[in-house]
């Protein structure tokens, strides 16, 4: 462990405690070797009176170490009951917010937990029997951005040798001896009967997980490729190519590799949008991927309640809009001509206060430089926006008449002239 994490030995180190045998032997590690380390310790209160003296062993064993620690409880059960998930996904939750908060608040390099090799074969079965892709089968990283584990390469029988030959102290949890979860039941019933049948199970499967993390590496290039002939990056969104998708030998597997780390899990869902009609959308909780013509766009979804109008005063100078931001100004005279970004408007034929807001179905304007009224849903379909570009459309009003398509179209019937004394510029700054 020293040789492979010698860059650790100067930085600041936080390390998940639960008082068992892993965590503390990997104290003992760290305070032997002179490590600047920290201890954490979550009580979740999930085990009455054995999980207080879980977090008094823990204290104790600090200050005997002379490490300064850190302490938090939880109501698991609460948590987990308000969220609609399990009591062991609700500590996972728990603790990881807590660490994260704590690396951030307090400073800390990295964290450092006490995972090893069974627990990462009991990871790899876990996946294996829920259904997963090639990165659930590569098992627990040794090194994941500021998480750290250190006795990885270890199993848990050279772990107790270890804590047995240097008479190290530890707490037992006892839950883990229950087989009503399904680590558990993997661990006292499933592993048991696989190193039967082939004592050597850890070191054949540590070769695996070797094998697996090549081909991973492989199939990040061959991604990493196809991304740059598929993929158009755009504000906010990324547009990916239908018909290059549908080029390629399995789009469905392509299409996993590329969008599983944005939440989606209906992957027939997402494979049908390549022949769906425009319009038609798929969701995960953070993303959404929608077909518009040639394209599939993923963008990220708004988890607030955005406004959907606003208002100008005759006196604002300024308007923030979500992704916009607007500058106003009183002018003389017009010095440019007009753009997407820039309109000037005849002043005296606005009505205080000013709108803006999203469009809507049936909205119709000017166009500035035509005869006659154009309704905006056939505006946008001469201008082939996507069906993001329409949503992300916003409507400089006074009263119910249109004076701006913003970054788009002034109306005809706001433009200024040469008599026009009284201008009001608009314009978009970033």
């Amino acid at each position: 462990m020293q040789q492979s994490f010698s860059f650790l030995k100067e930085k600041k180190l936080l390390v998940a405690s639960s008082g068992g045998i892993d965590s503390m032997v990997l104290t003992d590690l760290l305070s032997k070797l002179d490590y600047q380390i920290t201890l954490a310790h979550c009580n979740f209160h999930l085990r009455g009176k054995e999980s207080d003296l879980d977090e008094a062993f823990v204290i104790q064993t600090a200050k005997s170490l002379q490490i300064p620690h850190h302490i938090i409880s939880f109501d698991t059960k609460e948590y987990a009951t308000k969220n609609n998930i399990s009591i062991q996904m609700a500590a996972r939750d728990l603790r990881y917010t807590w660490f994260e908060e704590l690396l951030k608040k307090q400073h800390f390099d990295y964290l450092l937990t006490a995972h090893h090799a069974d627990d990462n074969l009991e990871t790899f079965l876990i996946n294996l029997s829920r259904g997963t892709g090639l990165e659930g089968l590569t098992g627990i990283p040794a090194i994941n951005n500021q998480f750290i584990r250190p006795l990885l390469p270890f199993t848990r029988k050279e772990i107790e040798t270890y804590a047995n030959n240097n008479n190290i102290s530890w707490r037992e949890d006892l839950s883990n001896s229950e087989t009503k979860y399904l680590r558990n039941k993997l661990r006292h019933d499933v592993i048991p009967l696989l190193k039967e049948i082939n004592p050597n199970l850890l070191e054949s499967f540590t070769k695996t997980m070797e094998h697996l993390k090549g081909s991973k590496q492989i199939i990040r290039d061959r991604i990493h490729q196809i991304k740059k002939d598929i993929t158009i990056e755009t504000e906010g969104s990324l547009k990916f190519k239908i018909q290059n998708l549908k080029s390629l030998n399995n789009p469905k597997a392509y299409l996993f590799e590329i969008l599983n780390t944005y939440g989606f899990t209906e992957w027939d869902d997402v494979l049908n949008l390549l022949e769906a009609q425009s319009g038609k959308q798929v969701f995960s909780k953070t993303h959404r991927l929608v077909k518009d013509r040639a394209y599939l766009i993923l963008d990220k979804i708004n988890i607030e309640s955005p406004l959907n109008s606003y208002i100008i005063n005759e006196s604002d100078t300024n308007l923030k809009i979500q992704n916009l931001n607007l500058k106003i100004q009183n002018i003389i005279k017009s010095l440019k001509v007009h753009s997407r970004k820039i309109v000037y408007i005849d002043k005296s034929l606005l009505t205080f206060p000013l709108t803006v807001r999203k469009w809507e179905k049936g909205d119709y304007f000017y166009p500035l430089g035509m005869r006659g009224k154009k309704k905006l849903s056939k505006y946008f379909k001469d201008e082939k926006l996507s069906v993001l570009d329409k949503e992300n459309i916003w409507l400089l009003c006074s009263n119910n008449d249109i004076v701006w398509v913003i970054n788009h179209r002034q109306d005809e019937r706001f433009k200024i002239i040469k008599s026009t004394k009284n201008i009001l510029k608009i314009e978009i700054t970033t």
